[in-house]
């Protein structure tokens, strides 16, 4: 069996392939650490970071205020020199790269932030055609990005007004444009909705989620907005310089739905069923691979996402099949609620993809809910 990943990087089923094809990672981060100040008032900003971003992921990064989501996102942006450790951004590593390569580099990357930073003394249009003209984009083809973009983005009755004539909002949604005008590959966007009202904001992250799946942009965004969280395909939740979380949306709702469906984990609240599925890692099998062997110590609880496997019982030197799981079922929390060794033998059939939880996670569960506990043994009662 290959070794446990994290639910951010999942095989097949979480979209991670597509017609076979692998999606290309957009930005690889590898134990990254960062400091500011130096000697005695050096102070570590960011510690042993690990992330990986796909092709096409609206990926959403929460935390309080100081935890290091803004120094991360600059420096996904190149805007701050990698000091330790491995940071890929659309296949070109950072930790010693040139200038030349990172302003080659930077030509791919879309930039939004908080502050808006327009030319009072040039209208929207000419704010926004200053990045395409930058870009070295063909005129024609930028005079109809700039008018989309800014149409799009509730402004086509005032592209041709200057930055005085507009709301803190509107200015706010010029500068989205600009950072979008040149249909970059990344977009690192730093509190992009802070100024907008709900409409405003919603606008803004539809149109990211088309350009996620029109252009195949990927999109980086730091906000304490939780109106636009829906649209995540990942939530990212830093804590003290560490990534604490890193939840695979979609496929935290197929967890909970697969445990909802049987009464082991049906009277848990969605929040408990949540904490559950972020705490999950991923295994895979391929076929006739020994899943757990009987008599050995039970550590880890299963969850079949996808393949099917064997169960088998040796009694007297002779073994036999009792039954055969897939899709959505579980196995080995027996072994886990009795502190006994594995009551059988588990052999994949198929390639299987598994999540799995860990022995002392799994009875944190169990400590959570007096139901659930007697919902277990209920199960396994039932199983004997």
């Amino acid at each position: 069996m290959s070794s446990p990943q994290m639910l951010n990087s999942l095989p097949a089923t979480s979209g991670a392939y597509t017609n076979g094809m692998q999606i290309p990672k957009t930005v690889k981060v590898g134990h990254l650490n960062h400091y500011f100040g130096e000697g005695e008032l050096r102070k570590q900003a960011l510690y042993h970071n690990n992330l990986e971003v796909r092709r096409g992921e609206i990926v959403i990064m929460t935390g309080p205020s100081g935890s290091g989501k803004t120094t991360l996102l600059t420096l996904v942006g190149t805007l701050r020199t990698v000091q330790e450790g491995s940071l890929k951004v659309l296949g070109h590593e950072l930790n010693g790269a040139t200038n030349d390569a990172i302003v080659r580099l930077r030509q791919e990357l879309g930039f939004i932030f908080q502050a808006h930073n327009l030319f009072e003394s040039l209208t929207a249009y000419q704010n926004v055609n200053m990045a395409a003209e930058l870009q070295g984009m063909n005129r024609k083809l930028a005079d109809e990005r700039i008018t989309y973009l800014l149409t799009r983005l509730g402004l086509g009755h005032r592209i041709h007004y200057k930055p005085k004539s507009l709301s803190g909002g509107q200015k706010q949604r010029v500068a989205i444009a600009r950072g979008l005008v040149h249909q970059p590959k990344l977009v690192l966007a730093d509190e992009p909705t802070a100024a907008l009202d709900e409409q405003s904001g919603r606008e803004v992250v539809t149109l990211f989620q088309e350009l996620a799946r029109n252009e195949g942009c990927t999109i980086i965004m730091v906000t304490h907005d939780n109106r636009v969280l829906d649209v995540a395909d990942r939530i990212v939740n830093m804590v003290d310089g560490r990534i604490r979380s890193d939840v695979a949306v979609h496929e935290t709702s197929v967890i909970c739905e697969f445990l909802r469906r049987y009464p082991l984990f049906a009277d848990l609240q969605t929040s408990t069923l949540t904490e559950v599925a972020d705490k999950m890692m991923v295994e895979e099998a391929q076929p006739e691979d020994l899943v757990i062997r009987q008599g050995d110590p039970g550590e880890l609880f299963y969850l079949i996402r996808s393949g099917r496997v064997d169960v088998v019982v040796e009694e007297n030197g002779e073994k036999r099949k009792v039954a055969e799981l897939g899709e959505g079922q579980y196995f080995g929390e027996a072994a886990l609620l009795r502190d006994e060794p594995r009551n059988a033998t588990i052999v994949a059939r198929t390639k299987c993809l598994f999540y799995t939880l860990g022995k002392v996670d799994f009875k944190q569960v169990l400590d959570r809910s007096k139901s659930f506990d007697a919902e277990v043994r209920a199960v396994l009662a039932s199983r004997t």
